[in-house]
């Protein structure tokens, strides 16, 4: 209990988190909470995930702390400030967990480190991979989500901890945005992605799909129309469902191949929401020597900018 903690805040387009990393150990403690988004929507204004981040955040920051069981001594706040370390990278939402972690920054007198949610995504892989040698080389980073498609080349960053060029991306629709489209057309609610893979994972059929990619690019609005055409052909939906997150599945394989022969033979992580999918998942491992965040940091959360603020304040003492 005598360690110092280091608080992480990230409040994205769904989710409001926090986490605590202590110094000593790495040892994360963290907590989460869904923005609430009405029957049949698929996903909110970023003025409602405002409202809601304001209103929530500090009950998961609350929740939190009792679940740690004590008061810890912070020497730092982390936080999400952008969607990406990319010049003009910006959301409102990020504004909620920037200010929040600037005033408890100040009060305290400790230091505030801003980070990019993506980067926080590729941490938390990294973290929950058990890799730690990642920070310190050059990887190829799958961020897969609702709100991001994209393959980046990370190298170390005494500053953003990782400096990731953008090597591969979608060119229209999001993952996430297909599986969350093609969940609520068939009655779904958002977000869809465990009720589509448990639908999928009902299918006794094998099922033929043919990805949309381009070079290191690729497109995945044609995913949509292409289950709205099979529900219209009373096809079954967990048929549909597997489709769907097949036709990903096979995206992010061609694209991955694609970067590998361009870049060379680098490690390769996969993060973000989509990649929680265990259909998705266990198809790339059998095709690449990869590594993927835990199912649980897979999705939005507060870890990797707690974990990439320890990380700073270290290097500031060493």
């Amino acid at each position: 209990m005598s360690s110092k903690y280091v608080l992480g805040i990230d409040t994205s387009n769904y989710t409001t988190s926090a986490a605590l990393c202590a110094l000593d150990s790495g040892e994360v403690v963290h907590r989460r909470k869904l923005l609430p988004v009405e029957k049949g929507g698929r996903g909110l204004r970023q003025s409602d995930a405002v409202f809601h981040h304001t209103a929530q955040l500090h009950a998961v920051i609350a929740d939190m702390y009792s679940a740690l069981g004590f008061t810890p001594e912070l020497a730092a706040v982390g936080v999400s400030a952008r969607p990406r370390d990319v010049e003009g990278s910006y959301m409102p939402c990020f504004t909620v967990g920037v200010n929040t972690a600037r005033s408890i920054a100040s009060v305290l007198g400790v230091p505030v480190f801003e980070f990019s949610h993506q980067a926080g995504h590729i941490a938390a892989a990294v973290h929950s991979s058990g890799c730690e040698s990642l920070y310190n080389e050059k990887f190829i980073a799958f961020h897969v989500s609702g709100g991001t498609t994209e393959a980046v080349i990370a190298e170390p960053d005494p500053e953003l901890v990782f400096k990731a060029k953008i090597v591969g991306e979608t060119l229209d629709l999001h993952a996430g945005q297909a599986v969350d489209r093609v969940g609520v057309k068939m009655g779904l609610t958002f977000p869809c992605g465990a009720q589509l893979e448990k639908l999928a994972l009902s299918c006794e059929k094998k099922v033929s799909v043919k990805p949309c990619v381009k070079g290191t690019n690729c497109c995945l609005s044609g995913i949509e129309n292409i289950c709205a055409k099979m529900a219209e052909n009373n096809i079954d939906r967990a048929e549909i469902a597997l489709t769907c997150l097949m036709f990903i599945e096979k995206t992010l394989e061609k694209m991955c191949g694609n970067i590998l022969n361009e870049y060379g033979s680098l490690p390769v992580i996969f993060a973000g929401g989509v990649m929680s999918d265990t259909i998705i998942r266990d198809a790339l491992a059998k095709r690449f020597d990869c590594l993927f965040a835990s199912a649980e940091l897979s999705s939005d959360n507060a870890c990797g900018t707690a974990v990439m603020a320890a990380r700073r304040l270290k290097g500031m003492k060493t």
